[in-house]
């Protein structure tokens, strides 16, 4: 069974720092590319960064030079660090694990950005 446990969202204010984890479980981690994606109230999800197997990265354009998004295969666990965080960066984010055609789901870390 596979598994994927979002953890590290809080309340933070604007200006300050988190880091999430992606625990996995079930799957071979070093096969899979894994992506961080969020969803606002009243939005739809959106990408917010992704790594591949080898390394590569790509991020939204709005999180670009903010967020820095990891892998530990040793660990089985991705990770998303995230610094001078805007209240615009309010949403659950979801973890998501994806290689040949399958795709799995955390569910998701509430990270509010507030004064």
């Amino acid at each position: 069974q596979v598994q994927l446990a979002e953890s590290g969202g809080g309340l933070v204010q604007p200006g300050g720092s988190l880091r999430l984890s992606c625990a996995a479980s079930g799957i071979i981690f070093n096969l899979y590319g894994m992506g961080w994606y969020r969803q606002a109230p009243g939005k739809r999800r959106e990408l917010v960064a992704v790594i591949i197997h080898d390394g590569t990265t790509t991020y939204a354009d709005s999180v670009k030079g903010r967020f820095t998004i990891s892998r530990d295969n040793a660990k089985n666990t991705a990770y998303l660090q995230m610094n001078s965080l805007k209240p615009e960066d309010t949403a659950v984010y979801y973890c998501q694990a994806g290689a040949s055609g399958a795709s799995y789901w955390g569910q998701g870390t509430q990270v509010t950005v507030s004064s």
